[in-house]
């Protein structure tokens, strides 16, 4: 490819694999542009959402599109992501250099290992429903209540392709746990452990990133992620309101 070829892919490779793993759309934005000013390209415009990246190297030069299907959290990969654009705009490395250190850490294993989310998972549970004023009593059927919930969350995903379910039959898992915990004089306070257990399915930066990108002016990417996290959080309240209803 040629040297401008080159910089186009490059720019949305790490645009998109800073979009996939929760970036926010401004950051984005910013650094895909940086990269390519960084090689004198000093017109190029970058439109990024949710859903898809275009990028083209100047107003009048043909635009390339890059679609996003899967989107995850993982910002280690976002802060590797990050110093690799670093050492691109200081000059320390090359066009070539740098997709080839992309490439690599896109297909590099920084996840953590499904047993260490469990046990994290688990555990923030347990802590959750101690920090909304539940007691020490609540805290086992929170953490056992909270680690079936993703363990069902995690294995769902991968079952069904259409978004949400996997988090509402999580919910579904969480309230019959707590619910039959409690009917076995396991915990005190019901509520507290539901609302403990449901925490570690709450999308978190989806919410934080939906704010940044609005309050950035990035009405559209911001829009659509809040309505992403407000149909997530749907589908978790309607879970544990499905449980409420029949206990």
């Amino acid at each position: 490819m040629e040297r401008t070829e080159d910089l186009i892919e490059l720019c949305l490779l790490i645009g998109k694999m800073m979009m996939q793993n929760g970036a926010e759309t401004y950051r984005v934005e910013d650094t895909m542009t940086r990269i390519a000013q960084s090689f004198g390209r000093d017109e190029a415009q970058s439109y990024v959402t949710p859903t898809g990246i275009v990028f083209t190297i100047s107003p009048g030069a043909p635009a390339k599109l890059v679609r996003i299907s899967d989107r995850a959290t993982n910002l280690e990969k976002v802060k590797l992501a990050n110093n690799v654009s670093r050492n691109i705009t200081s000059g320390d490395m090359s066009i070539q250099e740098a997709y080839k250190e992309l490439r690599k850490i896109e297909t590099s294993p920084t996840d953590y290992s499904m047993l260490m989310q469990i046990i994290a998972a688990t555990l923030a549970s347990g802590f959750f429903s101690i920090m909304f004023q539940g007691s020490w009593y609540d805290f086992l059927p929170a953490c056992i209540a909270g680690g079936l919930g993703f363990i069902a969350l995690i294995n769902f995903i991968r079952l069904f392709e259409i978004k949400f379910v996997a988090e509402f039959i999580a919910s579904l898992m969480i309230g019959f746990t707590a619910f039959f915990l409690f009917s076995l004089g396991i915990g005190e306070e019901v509520d507290k452990v539901v609302v403990g257990s449901v925490m570690p399915l709450v999308p978190g930066l989806l919410i934080t990133n939906a704010v940044r990108d609005l309050m950035a002016g990035h009405l559209i990417s911001g829009l659509a992620k809040g309505a992403e996290a407000f149909l997530t959080a749907f589908a978790i309240g309607a879970g544990i309101a499905v449980m409420f209803a029949l206990f």
